[in-house]
């Protein structure tokens, strides 16, 4: 199993990022995907989750923190889930990991993903 996170970087407050993350070695399509975050001397914290697609529908949940900036999507064709972040904020700085769980939203997450920065700063 690999999950494998990219697209993390360094940015101005107010600027967007997308990481993605790249799934392999399980049956993606049937696994919730989450993000989460974890800042310096902070605990890891959930960011978006987005459920396995069941039938044409699909849910997608985000912590209060980051609702209406940050959106998660998934491509099951490239086994990838993305997280779009927009209007970035310097507390959004942090090691973002994305995660595969078996229940939606809340887990648990089976599977981790080694993380990538985010930086937001002027």
């Amino acid at each position: 199993v690999q999950l494998v996170e990219s697209g993390g970087g360094m940015v101005q407050p107010g600027g967007s990022l997308r990481l993605s993350c790249a799934a392999s070695g399980f049956t993606f399509s049937s696994y919730t995907m989450g993000w989460f975050r974890q800042a310096p001397g902070k605990e890891r914290e959930f960011v978006a989750a987005i459920s396995r697609r069941l039938g044409v529908t699909q849910y997608a949940h985000y912590a209060d923190s980051v609702t209406g900036r940050f959106t998660i999507s998934r491509d099951m064709a490239k086994n990838t889930v993305y997280l779009q972040m927009n209007s970035l904020k310097p507390e959004d700085t942090a090691v973002y990991y994305c995660a595969a769980g078996s229940n939606y939203p809340g887990g648990p997450y089976d599977y981790w993903g080694q993380g990538t920065q985010v930086t937001v700063s002027s």
